[in-house]
């Protein structure tokens, strides 16, 4: 599957404003609503699961990467973000760097028409494929535009990666 379709420019930011795990996840949320991709209704439900989530374990996977992901009900098709952090944000990862690209993903927490878990099973192998990717942080760290970041997304995924 083409997953990097699942990214949409307007749900990303190529420079986060935040200066801690908390705002960024904020940030991306605020970010997600102002582009219309979530809908308002799950607004707070949004920001409440990906804080909890971080409660209960770091997404920092480690390489300067960091992967929040949660379901949430009402949601009726995954939604994926990427974000850059270009100083790095302290995210209590497994390597103990600070975090630069993150990568947030909200799916629905059953199926339905326009979600299959399986499919978000393969989504979330390809994504943390990329976090393992050397020129893929690098290049992300150097997009100028948020369409190159997506762009980035979509020349890894040809390439076979």
């Amino acid at each position: 599957m083409d997953w990097h379709k699942r990214f949409k420019s307007k749900g990303c930011i190529l420079k986060l404003k935040a200066t801690s795990k908390e705002e960024a996840l904020n940030e991306v949320v605020d970010q997600l609503m102002s582009s219309k991709l979530l809908p308002g209704a799950l607004e707070d439900d949004a920001r409440a699961a990906l804080q909890a989530r971080e409660e209960l374990a770091s997404t920092g996977v480690g390489m300067n990467v960091a992967i929040p992901h949660v379901k949430l009900e009402g949601l009726e098709e995954a939604i994926f973000s990427l974000s850059v952090a270009p100083d790095g944000l302290e995210w209590q990862a497994v390597d103990g760097a600070p975090v630069q690209i993150v990568f947030v993903v909200l799916r629905p927490d059953e199926p339905t028409e326009l979600h299959d878990p399986e499919d978000h099973v393969e989504a979330m192998r390809w994504i943390a494929s990329l976090a393992r990717d050397a020129d893929f942080r690098g290049f992300a760290l150097q997009a100028r535009t948020k369409a190159e970041l997506v762009g980035l997304l979509r020349e890894m995924a040809a390439s076979g990666r």
